[in-house]
């Protein structure tokens, strides 16, 4: 299992925007309303991935350095592997369909009373979305494994 690709998330957010702007002309009209509550769900899990990044990321630090308590469990760090993965992911398929529903609202915000109020959640939704897919990449950063230090005295002959 290799690292996410930016290109990868970013070629789906693409792809996603596009579909969800399709489907939003043609079934916007029964959309509940979008309040800013809508997308702080996501913020909420990025907020808690990034906390878990860096408490990762001080535990391998303080065992680097010699300072106690350096050590983690290898099943924690591949579970949080496996969750920023997967949290990359949904984060880049959520900003997406968000992206699309963005780009439908904007140009008709002056027309549409509706739109004009959506705007401001889906909004708080694209940025939450897009928080999350950052959180990911880097709590799946946190997680490498660090460089082993070269040997002094092995070193290799040029």
């Amino acid at each position: 299992m290799g690292p996410t690709r930016k290109r990868d998330l970013a070629g789906t957010i693409a792809a996603v925007a596009v579909a969800g702007y399709l489907l939003v002309v043609v079934l916007y009209r029964w959309f509940p309303p979008i309040t800013v509550w809508t997308g702080l769900s996501l913020l909420a899990v990025a907020i808690a991935e990034a906390g878990w990044a860096f408490y990762v990321r001080s535990k391998i630090n303080a065992g680097q350095i010699g300072v106690g308590g350096g050590r983690l469990h290898p099943l924690s760090v591949a579970r949080g592997v496996i969750i920023a993965k997967a949290s990359a992911w949904v984060g880049a398929i959520v900003a997406g369909w968000w992206i699309g529903v963005l780009a439908y609202l904007l140009p008709r915000r002056g027309e549409l009373r509706v739109a004009a109020e959506d705007t401001k959640g889906v909004v708080v939704a694209v940025v939450s979305a897009l928080a999350l897919v950052v959180a990911a990449l880097w709590l799946q950063h946190c997680c490498k494994s660090p460089e082993e230090p070269p040997d002094g005295g092995d070193a290799a002959p040029e």
